[in-house]
């Protein structure tokens, strides 16, 4: 389910930098092939980690969302984020700051803004980490 770099780096931008369409993630950093990402979102829906919607101001494109299941991975993503600061550069280093000042203050902000994004459809989560 988890087993490759590309779905980690989807839930990744997910929860820290908030995308939700096909383009934000196409236009990550990383670079993910357009195959590859189809392919991986699909599995990531496959195995209830996000959940894919239309979107509400144009019908023709879709959202991805957090589900539940997909939000709790946030505790294990907050400590791989905090491992790799431990032991190279990291280009986000504001992320890794408020992580590491208050961690659980820093997920149950992810937890609130994916869950009110699930519950309530709205278009973006706001203020994406």
């Amino acid at each position: 389910m988890l087993g490759d770099r590309w779905s980690l780096l989807i839930i990744r931008d997910m929860m820290v930098a908030g995308f939700r369409t096909y383009k934000e993630f196409l236009n990550s950093h990383e670079k993910i092939s357009t195959n590859v990402l189809a392919d991986r979102l699909n599995r990531l829906e496959e195995f209830g980690i996000i959940a894919a919607q239309r979107d509400p101001s144009d019908g023709r494109k879709l959202i991805y969302l957090l589900t539940a299941k997909g939000i709790d991975l946030a505790p294990v993503l907050t400590e791989m984020v905090l491992w790799a600061a431990a032991h190279e550069e990291t280009g986000n280093q504001a992320l890794v700051e408020a992580m590491r000042k208050d961690k659980q203050q820093f997920l149950a902000q992810v937890r609130k803004r994916w869950s009110a994004a699930a519950d309530f459809h709205e278009p973006r989560p706001s203020g994406a980490l």
